[in-house]
């Protein structure tokens, strides 16, 4: 791995650190707070390719079970990867590997195509992992779980839209040689 490489991993690993200072939002019916962590899913996807973008998410989650208070509201440790977010904290890897390796196989990329992209990988598939792992650990119905998680789908569907608009400009400005994957085939 390219030192340049290694860079970018951290960096959007620390991006996920200082998106957990946001303080959360707690719901009264549902454990699972709303952040802003999964703008920064969307992010490392969409800006660094699957391979990368899985990495960075994999380091920042490793740090998280070291100890770092660096989920939205101060927590850490190991175990919040047995709560009802574990699901949403495991599906951020395969989220931003999905969203950095659909984005390679785009052609012509558009704001709607990465919007979409976004959408698929940032929120659809997140929400299969973190649903399903939810009703596990709340010994609920999947049904059920998915109801509590209606009420996230606004405020994502905006995450996505930022994220989406962030992918675009950076692209636009930074040059290719500095980048770690082209949009172009």
């Amino acid at each position: 791995m390219k030192i340049r490489d290694m860079v970018f991993v951290a960096l959007f690993a620390g991006i996920m650190a200082a998106l957990g200072f946001v303080p959360p939002i707690f719901l009264s019916f549902t454990p699972v707070p709303v952040t802003l962590q999964t703008l920064g899913v969307m992010l490392s996807g969409s800006l660094l390719g699957a391979r990368l973008g899985g990495l960075s998410q994999l380091v920042f989650l490793l740090l998280v079970a070291a100890g770092a208070p660096i989920l939205s509201g101060g927590r850490g440790g190991f175990s919040v990867f047995v709560g009802p977010s574990a699901g949403f904290l495991a599906g951020y890897i395969i989220a931003a590997f999905f969203i950095g390796w659909l984005l390679t196989k785009v052609k012509a990329i558009s704001f709607t195509k990465v919007l979409l992209v976004n959408i698929i990988g940032g929120i659809v598939l997140l929400y299969c992992f973190g649903i399903s792992i939810q009703a596990l650990v709340m010994k609920i119905s999947v049904l059920q779980a998915a109801k509590l998680s209606l009420i996230y789908i606004p405020g994502d569907l905006l995450k996505a839209i930022i994220a989406s608009i962030l992918t675009i400009a950076v692209r636009k400005r930074l040059p290719r040689r500095l980048l770690p994957y082209s949009f172009e085939k």
